[in-house]
């Protein structure tokens, strides 16, 4: 576990909510989620986005802390998880910046009429996603203190109900010049979350000695 200190230095809080905002935040919910509903009444998809709300709240804190006990359980390194984690950041944040260079895809089918289902499929893997979860057991694993460890939960609830927020005014977002200003401010966190994700992974690599 030697470097551990030096990652959890590494990794700030700033820097947890633009992983967060970007891997779990309401950027990537927006349009699949007006796109979903678009056949479904205003109460209807309020319903639908409380549930998936709770659900993704739920699937997400279980899965981070259950991938950080795997982690330990393991033996896998702070530094190594740090490499890892860096790598797929980097990947999720190329991806949102050339993500307007990419074919349009076809409109997805509309939601199941039963309220649970519904929320299911917008919970899984709309909100919650797998490199989402990923984010969390990278700086759950890279926390040793329960204060620290309740500040990061405490940042992922903030984006949690920025998805909320998201879901319940879809439309209105969808409807005026608000969409295209979060267009440009996640390409503007994709470059940004790309350069900490090098950092993250040049410290990894110092720390485990192969710089």
């Amino acid at each position: 576990m030697q470097g551990a200190p030096d990652a959890t230095a590494l990794i700030g809080f700033g820097a947890i909510f633009t992983l967060f905002f970007i891997t779990l935040g309401p950027l990537k919910i927006l349009g699949p989620f007006a796109q979903l509903t678009r056949q479904t009444d205003e109460a209807a998809m309020r319903k639908i986005a409380v549930r998936a709300f709770v659900l993704a709240v739920i699937a997400v804190v279980a899965g981070g802390f259950g991938g950080r006990a795997l982690l330990e359980n393991w033996g896998i390194s702070p530094s190594a998880m740090l490499l890892s984690g860096g790598i797929i950041f980097a990947l999720v944040g190329l991806n949102l910046v050339l993500e307007q260079y990419q074919p349009v895809h076809p409109a997805p089918p509309p939601l199941s009429a039963a309220p649970m289902a519904a929320a299911m499929r917008i919970a899984f893997p709309t909100v919650v996603t797998p490199y989402g979860i990923a984010a969390l057991i990278v700086v759950l694993t890279n926390s040793r203190e329960v204060e620290r460890t309740g500040a990061i939960l405490a940042i992922l609830l903030a984006v949690m109900v920025l998805n909320l927020l998201t879901m319940l005014y879809a439309r209105r977002i969808m409807g005026g010049v608000t969409a295209m200003v979060l267009q440009i401010v996640g390409a503007v966190l994709g470059v940004l979350q790309v350069a900490v994700a090098i950092d993250m992974i040049l410290r990894a690599l110092h720390e485990l000695a192969l710089i």
